[in-house]
């Protein structure tokens, strides 16, 4: 049994720890609100871009002018995976989901013969993933001493990856991060980036007969790879709210954890003390009655 030393002890590390929680979520919840706002006004632009190169495809067709960034290589055989989670961690199972949802995916990779490559993006993901797939980690980055997410973080992953490809390194890129839905809910997410793969055109522009200068092709092997690190970016963003969303929950409940143990602690420390002075009360009696 600890002592009253002992229980007083851990009654002040607990409220120590609870302190720091209490602290961690009351930034997670005020940093929440300004990554909300960028994810959800990031969506639109990322959903437009989406439906203006649905647009431009159909022109294109099957044409042989078409890039190879939309057309692919015509084979499947090696794919990388750009894996995108937090730098840090206390956030609950926010990074572990995004981790296992990518491992499964690398495993039915190879369960069918395909060779796998893995891009890290955040330390978090590369600490997990490393444990089963070190061998197959190719490229890493970290944006730990980068305060807010810029476009310029994203456009660089977005050119290695098409630098990448260009060498001949994979046929397919899916990107996977974690889709904001709200404080309590991240849904892991997986996107194909290459080949593009471009979204149905906008309803009120199908029927639109559109010219495009200098040509549609031309047009394409801009549009693509600008559009790959908006969804790079959009999927930061999207990783940001929810880092912050589930940070602000975890450290919610090791708060309320830490004040029930905090009353745990201080009930069993309040019976032992009493029973420490009953104790010495009956001996103090006992001696009385001996004299």
């Amino acid at each position: 049994m600890p002592s009253l030393k002992d229980l007083k002890n851990r009654i002040a590390s607990v409220k120590a720890t609870q302190k720091i929680t209490k602290a961690m979520k009351m930034v997670a919840a005020a940093k929440l609100r300004r990554a909300q706002e960028a994810a959800e006004a990031a969506r639109p632009y990322s959903q437009r871009m989406g439906a203006v190169l649905a647009n431009i495809a159909q022109a294109v067709g099957n044409d042989q002018d078409a890039p190879l960034l939309m057309t692919g290589t015509g084979k499947d055989d090696v794919h990388l995976l750009v894996v995108c989670t937090a730098e840090r961690g206390l956030c609950g199972g926010f990074n572990s989901q995004i981790a296992r949802f990518a491992r499964d995916h690398a495993r039915s990779l190879l369960a069918a013969g395909k060779t796998v490559k893995i891009y890290c993006v955040g330390k978090k993901g590369y600490d997990s993933l490393r444990r089963e797939f070190a061998s197959l980690i190719v490229e890493r980055t970290e944006l730990r001493d980068v305060k807010r997410i810029g476009f310029e973080n994203a456009d660089a992953i977005g050119r290695k990856v098409i630098s990448m490809f260009e060498r001949g390194e994979f046929d397919v890129c899916t990107l996977f991060y974690s889709e904001f839905k709200s404080v309590i809910s991240q849904v892991p997410t997986a996107q194909q980036l290459i080949p593009a793969t471009a979204g149905e055109a906008a309803v009120s522009d199908s029927t639109a007969i559109y010219e495009y200068e200098p040509d549609a092709g031309s047009i394409l092997k801009d549009l693509i790879p600008r559009n790959i690190s908006v969804q790079i970016f959009r999927a930061l963003l999207e990783n940001v709210a929810g880092e912050m969303g589930a940070k602000m929950s975890a450290m919610d409940n090791a708060t309320r954890n830490a004040g029930d143990m905090i009353n745990k602690l201080t009930l069993s420390y309040n019976r032992q003390r009493q029973a420490k002075i009953t104790t010495e009360l009956i001996e103090i009696i006992a001696g009385a009655e001996a004299l």
